[in-house]
C-alpha cells in the first residue's frame, strides 16, 4: 500500500540503498543557545531554471560548511542535477548551465540525499533564504518524498538588521559584498555564491557578537522583532 501511495502521488520509488540512507539522516535540531562560533552552519545557494516556485526547478546546488567560526575549505558541496528536459533560456545560461552540463549532471535523488547528508542536523544560511528553502522543499518532496524541517536564517535580513545605518539602494548580495569590500572571483554560480555568502555571514556574526547576540536562538528572536518593527510603518 505504501509503494502504491507513493506512485499515486507521482513520487518515484527509491531503491533500497537510497531508502536506507534517507532513513539514517539525523533529525534537524532547533536553534539553540550555544555560541555562534560553536554552531556548525551550512551556507546554501541554489541555481534554478527561474523564479516560479511552482513551475521552476533546481539545476545546481552549492553549499559551504562554517565550523569553529570559520569556513571549512575542505568541506564543500557542489552538484549539477541531471535535467536533460530543461529548455535553454537566458535564466539558465546565466548560470553557465548549458544542455551538455545538465544532461551530464548527477541523478537528482542521489544528489539531494548527498546534500541532506552534508547538511546533517545543522541550521542553514542563505541569501534570500525563503526562496532557497521553498525551492529545496519542493524538490525534496517531489524527488524523495522528504519533508524539509531544517532551520533557515536569511542573510539578506541579517545584514540590514545588524547594520541599521547602512542604506543600500537594492540591498542584494552584490551590494553587501561591495559594502564590506569582499573579493568575489565569480557570481551566478552556486558554489561561488555559497562561498561569498559564507564570508559575508562570518562578518555579520562578528557584528552580532559585538551587539550581544551570540547564539543562533538570539539571532532568530532578534530577527523576528526586527521584522515586526519593519512592518509597523506600513500599518501591518
Amino acid at each position: 500500500m505504501k509503494l502504491f501511495a507513493r506512485w499515486r502521488r507521482g513520487v518515484p520509488t527509491l531503491d533500497g540503498h537510497l531508502q536506507q540512507r534517507l532513513a539514517q539522516l539525523p533529525r534537524p535540531v532547533a536553534l539553540g543557545v550555544q555560541s555562534l562560533r560553536e554552531q556548525r552552519w551550512v551556507v546554501l545557494d541554489l541555481e534554478t531554471s527561474g523564479l516560479n516556485l511552482q513551475r521552476d526547478q533546481v539545476l545546481s546546488i552549492g553549499a559551504v560548511a562554517i565550523e569553529d567560526g570559520g569556513i571549512a575549505l575542505g568541506n564543500q558541496f557542489e552538484r549539477t542535477l541531471r535535467r536533460p528536459e530543461q529548455k535553454t533560456t537566458a535564466s539558465v545560461l546565466i548560470h553557465g548551465l548549458g544542455p551538455s552540463a545538465l544532461a551530464a549532471g548527477a541523478d537528482p535523488a542521489e544528489a539531494l540525499i548527498e546534500l541532506l547528508e552534508f547538511i546533517g542536523d545543522s541550521p542553514v544560511l542563505a541569501f534570500h533564504a525563503p526562496f532557497d528553502q521553498a525551492m529545496l522543499s519542493r524538490a525534496l518532496k517531489h524527488t524523495l518524498d522528504y519533508r524539509l524541517a531544517h532551520s533557515f536564517i536569511d542573510v539578506a535580513e541579517l545584514a540590514p538588521m545588524l547594520n541599521p545605518h547602512t542604506v543600500l539602494r537594492e540591498a542584494g548580495l552584490d551590494d553587501w559584498v561591495a559594502r564590506f569590500g569582499l573579493h568575489v572571483q565569480a557570481r551566478h554560480h552556486a558554489s561561488a555564491d555559497a562561498q561569498v555568502t559564507a564570508e559575508l555571514a562570518l562578518i555579520l556574526f562578528s557584528q552580532a557578537r559585538r551587539q550581544q547576540l551570540d547564539s543562533p536562538l538570539q539571532l532568530e528572536q532578534r530577527l523576528r522583532q526586527w521584522r515586526r518593527r519593519a512592518l509597523q510603518p506600513h500599518g501591518l
